[in-house]
């Protein structure tokens, strides 16, 4: 019993971090598609453990770096998106049966005890954001919230403590 429990809290931590900053997979991550030469949607997926907030500070961020590995300084959002999916997850039922028998002439008395824990249901909600970019070279004079792809990029890079190139 002591294994299952020990197993189980191992399994809980190792898989409780949020989403990192990375390529998607199979706990979450970022993607793109280019639409155009300029124009970009960039996703970031996180896991249960994720927050809305990281979600989006890392699609902005990856909007930053998409934007400056083509050769551009700026970027507008033309089109934002957020979600959330919602998974139930169920822990296993455990039973353990407990029992005591004793024998009086020609009969036999006993009495056994059942004891059922788990099978209690979680809500998992799964952040995603997806924003559509277009990218320039140069500032562009519009009405629209011009990002300077090399600022966001350290901004949100020091708040989360990121040091490591994705190259």
């Amino acid at each position: 019993m002591k294994k299952i429990i020990f197993l189980a809290v191992f399994v809980i931590l190792i898989s409780a971090c949020a989403t990192s900053y990375q390529a998607d997979s199979l706990t979450g991550g970022f993607s793109e598609t280019q639409l155009g030469e300029n124009i970009f949607q960039v996703s970031f997926r996180g896991n249960a453990y994720t927050r809305k907030n990281r979600a989006t500070d890392f699609t902005l961020l990856r909007s930053a770096e998409l934007t400056l590995e083509h050769g551009f300084r700026y970027f507008i959002i033309t089109e934002s998106e957020k979600d959330t999916t919602v998974v139930p997850f169920t822990t296993p039922t455990h039973s353990h049966t407990t029992g005591s028998a004793y024998v009086s002439g020609n009969y036999i008395y006993g009495s056994a005890n059942t004891t059922t824990s788990g099978g209690h249901t979680f809500l998992m909600r799964k952040p995603t954001t997806t924003n559509t970019i277009v990218c320039f070279r140069e500032k562009p004079e519009i009405n629209n919230l011009v990002y300077d792809a090399k600022f966001v990029a350290g901004s949100i890079k020091k708040k989360y403590g990121l040091t490591k190139s994705l190259d």
